[in-house]
């Protein structure tokens, strides 16, 4: 297979980095250790002369006239999938054209747009290619809501959560292609990969075979993994599985009810398979366990990754989310006449007579005016902000149920290169982890030889978000100890802490607990004028990127079928107000 390869150049002498948090005494040998694709890690042991090729990875070593030894590594990632060809991909691409295609407006509509996530970024995005005049305001300082991160005083960035971009996420790649930074997601081998907790330090993959159409590589990814589920589980598993696979969407639809675990022991299938598989998925999809989750967010997930070949292949960005993703959707708006304001926090949505929106009052005093209004914040937000005037109304009843699940992420920055580790996503099976990644290794802009930065998500957090940084690191360490027993101990009187970052998110994404979708909101609301965008709203992946994404499309795509509605309200209110 062909690869695409980035070089990364490196002096050969690394002086040590500033530490904060935690201090310890770093190793006299400034030698640089190298990981690779493999879990390989090549290092000290070679000293100044390297004289072994690692596995996939090129290195070369040049000497310069002077005889210093400067290094050039080349770090390798897997070619973008073919993705275009798929109906997932082709509908998501119409809709982007719906947007550029439609007829320009006389008057372009001037939409105040709050919360800068993905969901509000798609959502002006889109307006904007259409014609329109967004006005975005996002509360605090930083883009990218749940993708949001920051920067340490050592440069280093910590983020709100490890995100991976599936191939299953049709209207993300658009949205990459659209932008032209298609570039800037470093693909990975097409594998799971799951530690074991049962043979400490080992791991179980499930690789899904290039050669093969989807469903086919799927199934085959599963039969040739012998080491989480016996044939028989297999088996049993396949046959429950039958209904999904034959039902289409309907059917996934319907099974909203059942929790993960109520219809796998409904369909027959071994609670070992929950508890060897699905504790896992459950936990990287929404951050809880299978006892809560609703299956109808399970049986999403295997339809996407069952039927597209390279539905479940998964990507890395290649840097901070704000500069590497929001920031192009940001220089898009602007080019096309929009207007992005950070620290603009809604404070009231000021309503009309008729009960309509007026205006958005900001915390600083400011009132924001448009021809229409869009709250694409966290469901919780926007629960705060619902007008009494509204909170009687069916359609903001339903909101709810709907509530922000909390997470956790762990971000640990050690002295060492540590060796049991791959390129890739790894789903940890521990009780208190869900999805970790050596980000030094899988992130080009996050590279370090020398050292590794583990980024992991601490799931399900409810009864640690309250807890202190302290505690949480404590039980971190105890939980890596497993995954790493010959590296990390939790004393760390092996690999030591040289600093850490823990972000907690009361309240992320909505918790998908079953009978959850028949309260989620389609993007036009019934106040005329008003509208939603977030993963929470209607739309068919969810709690996700894609889902945040697709929901801005959605509510893009509302406004502008409004649009010639929306332009004669605002006539009209401007001729009142002339009047009067």
């Amino acid at each position: 297979m062909a690869t695409c390869i980035s070089a990364v150049n490196l002096n050969y002498q690394i002086a040590p980095r500033t530490v904060s948090k935690f201090t310890s005494a770093t190793s006299s040998d400034q030698t640089a250790s190298f990981s690779f694709g493999a879990s390989e890690s090549v290092g000290p042991s070679l000293r100044l002369a390297l004289t072994r090729a690692a596995k996939s990875t090129t290195t070369r070593l040049l000497r310069k006239k002077h005889g210093s030894l400067p290094l050039r590594v080349f770090c390798v990632d897997y070619p973008r999938p073919e993705l275009e060809n798929t109906v997932n991909f082709l509908e998501a691409a119409f809709l982007s054209s719906t947007f550029r295609d439609s007829p320009r407006p006389a008057k372009p509509l001037k939409v105040v747009v709050a919360g800068a996530g993905l969901a509000g970024l798609s959502t002006a995005k889109y307006l904007a290619d259409a014609g329109h005049k967004p006005v975005l305001l996002e509360a605090r300082d930083v883009l990218g809501g749940k993708v949001a991160a920051w920067q340490d005083e050592d440069g280093d960035w910590y983020e709100t959560g490890l995100h991976i971009f599936f191939g299953a996420y049709p209207n993300v790649q658009n949205l990459f292609g659209e932008l032209g930074i298609n570039d800037r997601l470093q693909w990975k081998e097409h594998s799971m990969i799951f530690a074991m907790p049962s043979k400490p330090g080992e791991f179980s993959r499930f690789d899904f075979p290039e050669a093969l159409p989807a469903p086919l590589n799927g199934i085959l990814a599963i039969l040739r993994n012998n080491e989480m589920l016996t044939w028989p589980e297999k088996v049993k598993f396949a046959i429950g599985l039958l209904p999904a696979m034959l039902g289409g969407q309907s059917y996934v639809e319907a099974q909203d009810g059942l929790s993960v675990k109520d219809w796998m022991r409904k369909q027959g299938v071994p609670d070992r398979v929950t508890d060897e598989v699905f504790i896992a998925m459950s936990k990287a999809l929404n951050f809880i366990n299978p006892d809560e989750l609703s299956m109808q967010c399970i049986l999403i997930a295997l339809n996407r990754f069952l039927q597209e070949k390279h539905g479940s292949k998964m990507a890395f960005l290649d840097g901070n989310p704000p500069e590497r993703l929001c920031m192009p959707i940001v220089d898009h708006i602007q080019s096309l006449g929009g207007e992005v304001h950070l620290n603009s926090r809604i404070q009231k949505i000021d309503l009309n007579d008729d009960g309509t929106v007026k205006s958005f009052l900001l915390n600083n005093g400011k009132v924001i005016e448009g021809d229409a209004y869009v709250f694409a914040t966290p469901v919780d937000i926007l629960k705060l902000l619902v007008p009494n005037n509204w909170k009687e109304i069916p359609y903001f009843q339903k909101l709810e149920k709907l509530v922000g699940v909390p997470v956790i992420n762990v971000h640990i920055w050690f002295d060492r290169k540590l060796k049991n580790t791959y390129d890739h996503l790894l789903f940890s099976r521990s009780p208190l982890l869900s999805v970790y990644a050596d980000m030094s290794v899988t992130c080009k802009e996050y590279y370090n030889p020398n050292q590794s930065m583990l980024e992991l998500v601490f799931a399900p957090a409810e009864e640690w978000v309250s807890r202190s940084d302290e505690d949480i690191i404590a039980a971190t360490m105890s939980e890596l100890a497993k995954l790493f027993p010959d590296e990390i101990c939790a004393d760390q009187t092996k690999a030591k802490i040289v600093k850490y970052h823990v972000v907690k998110t009361p309240r992320s994404v909505y918790k998908t607990v079953p009978n959850c979708e028949p309260c989620r909101p389609i993007q036009r609301s019934p106040i005329e004028g008003f509208y939603l965008a977030g993963d929470y709203t209607k739309q068919k992946y969810l709690a996700s990127m894609e889902g945040a994404v697709l929901s801005g499309k959605l509510c893009a795509q509302a406004i502008v079928q409004d649009s010639e509605l929306l332009a004669a309200r605002s006539q009209k209110a401007v001729a009142q107000a002339s009047v009067i």
